[in-house]
């Protein structure tokens, strides 16, 4: 009896097994160190130079995927693009962490508030520089919001009344 059970349950795992594939676990491919990239990856990629060895390989993969796109864009975006590099370099962890946050927020949003975002955003690179340095030291003054540490639930330490619902005449424990 046993052996049929036995029997019956291997015969479902090999089932399953082959119905499934085989599913086969590659690690991920380790991504140039900063001495192995080539001159011309060095140059376009200059702004994270000091953070490079530190990346994960998923992301020293995307900027390397962007630097074969490098050569196509336009003058006027290849620069756009270092200046943004050079800005992302400046982050800290935690506020490319935000950033991202705020990104992944932003893709889930309704087509209307993207629309007000840019044209906000629109006016703002039309504003004078001076009315721009306004607004950031302006914002830089003011503390950055954090969150509210999570608080547990606070019982009461006053025991609960029941009211007496007993017959005239007759007591019953307090509950």
């Amino acid at each position: 009896m046993a052996r049929a059970r036995f029997g019956l349950i291997l015969a479902v795992a090999r089932w399953l097994a082959s119905s499934l594939g085989h599913a086969v676990i590659l690690p991920p491919l380790p991504q140039p160190s900063w001495t192995q990239l080539n001159a011309e990856q060095q140059r376009v990629l200059a702004p994270l130079a000091t953070q490079w060895d530190k990346m994960d390989g998923f992301q020293r993969k995307k900027w390397l995927g962007i630097v074969k796109r490098y050569p196509s864009l336009s003058a006027e975006e290849q620069t756009r693009l270092q200046r943004r590099m050079t800005d992302w370099a400046k982050l800290t962890p935690d506020e490319r962490k935000r950033a991202r946050d705020r990104y992944k927020l932003l893709q889930k949003d309704a087509p209307e508030k993207k629309e007000a975002v840019k044209l906000k955003w629109q006016e703002y690179k039309d504003l004078p520089e001076s009315e721009k340095n306004r607004l950031k030291a302006e914002a830089s003054q003011r503390p950055t919001p954090r969150p509210a540490p999570s608080k547990p639930a606070v019982t009461s330490a006053k025991p609960q009344t029941v009211p007496n619902t007993a017959p005239p005449g007759e007591q019953t424990a307090p509950r």
